[in-house]
Order: structure tokens, then sequence, then C-alpha cells
């Protein structure tokens, strides 16, 4: 387990033995627990909250009135979920609408089937809660666990809806750090598939059309030794383990990626890292751009490489 990982971690005990609940329309947490839990009595729903063993899409919540959106998933834990004094966030910008951190490696942006309390989800709602305990956040779009970053949650669900229906249009730039394995001949290039997921949840490249979701990705070496390629990279789709993918795809793998490959791990991490997202705010038509500098971790491999922050 990489430092990162470990840093994160929960103690798994805690979700040892948990029940989830999907939200179908608006309301409010008390009372869909009471017309979800219809064998047990109201102090008895009641005594979940307060012996704070509930949370919302991995976040704890105990108060009976936090409002919940249709897609939410409630979860029930048979222990208490402790609360966390968050401290040191890596929030790259914060406003009334949005908040943007640039994501650990290790981290998950949400909750999953395997990991339900360390995600950036809750790190999140509980830091807006030290504020109000009504607070919560939107996801507006995620990035892989090993994939550190610029990630951008909401902070009410109107501007996560604008965001949402439009993200596509409105997302002017995504840019990533790649280091794979070996030297690419071609410096810089596209590649285009049809991005699909098998039985096994791994997304697979085909070249026939129609046969998954159309991708596309453009690279360019912008450093590289004799065992390594730094690459910039720019995505005009956003499919699940995209880059990864079509990389390995032209027979360079991401370092540390061994879902899809079995490439060197020298800097003990996955060589992935989102720093850019540039996109127009849905409301204002303001572009809001966001960085987040390169790891200290590649600098391993490069250390003259300063990164593109401005």
């Amino acid at each position: 387990m990489n430092k990162n990982k470990k840093r994160f971690e929960h103690h798994s005990k805690d979700y040892k033995d948990i029940r989830e609940f999907p939200v179908t329309k608006d309301t409010e947490l008390l009372e869909f627990l009471l017309a979800t839990l219809k064998d047990q009595s109201r102090n008895s729903v009641k005594s979940l909250l307060s012996n704070h063993r509930v949370s919302v899409d991995g976040a704890p919540i105990s108060q009976f009135n936090f409002k919940l959106y249709k897609g939410d998933v409630v979860i029930i834990s048979k222990n208490p979920i402790r609360r966390k004094t968050r401290s040191n966030l890596p929030i790259i910008y914060e406003n009334d609408e949005i908040i943007v951190i640039n994501k650990p490696s290790g981290l998950l942006s949400i909750a999953s089937d395997k990991e339900k309390g360390s995600t950036a989800y809750r790190m999140l709602t509980e830091y807006v809660q030290q504020k109000d305990k009504h607070n919560r956040i939107f996801v507006v779009h995620r990035l892989d666990e090993d994939t550190s970053g610029v990630l951008m949650v909401a902070k009410n669900p109107k501007i996560q809806q604008a965001l949402q229906d439009n993200w596509n249009d409105l997302v002017k730039s995504r840019g990533y750090y790649a280091i794979v394995d070996g030297v690419l001949e071609e410096k810089t290039g596209t590649i285009k598939s049809y991005l699909k997921k098998n039985s096994q949840n791994m997304m697979y490249s085909s070249k026939k059309a129609g046969d998954g979701q159309f991708s596309v990705t453009h690279y360019k070496v912008i450093d590289e030794t004799s065992n390594y390629s730094l690459l910039d990279v720019h995505i005009d789709s956003g499919r699940k383990n995209q880059i990864r993918v079509h990389l390995g795809d032209i027979g360079h793998n991401v370092i540390g990626d061994d879902k899809y490959g079995k490439p060197s791990n020298p800097i003990k991490r996955l060589g992935l890292h989102a720093y850019e997202l540039e996109l127009v705010h849905p409301l204002t038509g303001k572009t809001m751009r966001f960085v987040a500098p390169i790891p200290k971790e590649f600098n391993q491999l490069f250390p003259n490489f300063k990164g593109k922050n401005k």
C-alpha cells in the first residue's frame, strides 16, 4: 500500500456490515429512513442517526432533516461511524457554488462497492459541515482512485445539474501529465477508439464503430529519459480509464498501472495527474481555469520539469 493510500485508510471494521438504500426522490433523511425501514419503530430509526450509524454516499450524517436528492445512496452501518476533523485540505479554489481540490493519489472520488469511508466526497462533506451541519456537496465529475489532480464538486444541486447537463460543451481543456514506460517514436499523436466495459469491470478498446463510446486522446512528449516519457495529455471525452487504455494501445503503459499492463513502478504510485481543468461557468459564461502543480513524485524522474501552472 502506498503512502497516500495509507494516509486516507479507514478502519474497515466501521463498515464490516452495511446496508445500502438508493434514494429515488427528493426528501429528508428521517422521512426516508422511516419509509424504508418499515419494520423498525420511529425511536429505533432515530437511534440509528443519534448513534452515528447512517451515512449519505459514505459521509456520516446525524441530523434528521438533512436534505436528500434523487441519486443519493443512504448507508446504514453496523457500527458507529467516526467523524473526523479535517485540516489542510488541498483546496485549490472555493466560492459559494463550487470547491476545487487537488485530489491525492490513492483516494476515491466517491464511495464504491468496496470502500465507503475514505473518499474525497466524505472529506469535503465533513469540511463544509464544519460551517453548517446542513451543508453538503454534489458530485460533478470523478477521477480514478490512483489518479491525482483537479477535482471539482458543487455546493448546491442547481449548479451541479447545470454543469453535468452540459459538461462536454462547457469544458474547454482537460490536461493530464502521464508518465509512461519507454521512449515514444512519435512525439505527438492522437488516439481514437471505442471504449467499452467488460464483465470484469475493465475497459477495452475497439476499432469497430459503435462498439462502445467513441473516445479521443491527444498526447505530446514534453520530457523523456532513456526509460520513461512524460506526456502532456488532453482528452476530448472523459471515459473511465480512457488515458490508461489508450496509452496502453500504443504500447506505452502508464507507470504503476498494473490494471492494464505490467509496467514498472519507480515512483510507487500511478503516473497520472490531472493538472488542468478549464471550463465555462454554465450560468455566468465566465471562463474558469484550475491548475494542480505537478506531484513531487513525478519530479523524481523529471527533476527539471516544473509544470504548466500559469
